[in-house]
């Protein structure tokens, strides 16, 4: 009776803010296995303290583990795992250390090599490896989820800010204004689905900038003083992709990289993609969010270079 071999795999995990991953791929970037779990957050809240998302982490990471190997046989040659938020020095979020500790761990009890990431890396690399970019070194990407908010210039795997936002993120303003009208956090997906439906108010203003850089804490409080105003989602995230679009033109360096939570918005890729085509890549559906594929993949450049 012949046994199945095992395929060699970098583990990866990613804790974020609101979401536990576990990822597997093999040494061609192939996705053995991609599970992930959104952090319970109570009806009304917009969010949760760092010591609650530590704490929800370790106790998912155990069935998560169990369920990414679930189709192996596996053979870890290396584990990988997301440290701090962004690559530069002092960057550090608490939540990060659980992902980073069962990491460690794991490649201590199994004697292979350990590697740590920012979870900033780990979203460029889930989208760009998958895209006509995968093997671009030089290119403008935005970051944009619910705790980041930054347009960046990535030359040779260096990435530097060069615009974003001075106060709430992209992620942060939807999801408040989301939980305001009632839905569930984070609430994107579901003012999507309302947006959709519906034709856009004539509310809001442009967004400001100053060179690459704006803010969005008056259009919040917009957003709250018109609140049930029927058509202000689809404006809102109508006005969030004219506000992209012009900094982008303002930045114009290269290829663009689109990834983090609000790349998965139907509204806001349909018009950046009208206005750049070709230049702009998306993830692979799914990819634009938080996920451990891409700090996995980090891992397996490492490993298998």
């Amino acid at each position: 009776m012949n046994k199945q071999q095992p395929v060699e795999a970098v583990l990866g995990l990613d804790t974020s803010n609101y979401t536990t991953s576990v990822a597997l791929t093999d040494r061609e970037g192939r996705i053995l296995a991609d599970v992930r779990r959104l952090l319970p957050v109570k009806e009304g809240a917009r969010g949760l303290r760092q010591s609650e998302a530590h704490f929800l982490h370790m106790q998912a990471l155990p069935e998560l583990m169990a369920q990414a190997f679930d189709a192996g046989p596996y053979a870890v040659k290396g584990v990988a795992a997301s440290v701090r938020p962004r690559p530069v020095e002092g960057s550090y979020m608490p939540v990060f250390t659980a992902g980073a500790s069962v990491a460690a761990s794991i490649g201590a009890a199994l004697s292979v090599p350990f590697f740590g990431f920012s979870h900033q890396e780990g979203h460029l690399e889930a989208v760009r490896r998958y895209t006509s970019l995968k093997d671009q070194e030089d290119l403008t990407a935005l970051h944009l989820s619910g705790g980041t908010c930054e347009l960046l210039r990535v030359r040779s795997g260096e990435i530097a800010i060069i615009g974003g936002s001075l106060d709430i993120s992209l992620g942060q303003l939807i999801d408040r204004f989301g939980v305001a009208l009632g839905l569930p956090f984070p609430a994107g997906p579901a003012l999507e689905a309302i947006a959709l439906r519906e034709e856009p108010s004539d509310l809001l203003p442009p967004i400001k900038s100053r060179g690459l850089w704006f803010n969005l804490s008056g259009h919040e409080s917009l957003l709250m003083r018109h609140l049930g105003r029927s058509g202000l989602p689809r404006e809102l995230f109508e006005t969030i992709s004219d506000l992209l679009i012009r900094l982008l033109r303002e930045a114009g360096e290269g290829p663009i990289l689109f990834s983090g939570g609000v790349a998965e918005n139907r509204i806001v890729r349909e018009r950046l993609t009208a206005a750049f085509g070709e230049a702009i890549a998306f993830g692979k559906p799914g990819l634009s969010g938080d996920n451990a594929v891409g700090i996995s993949l980090l891992g397996g450049k490492r490993l298998w270079p």
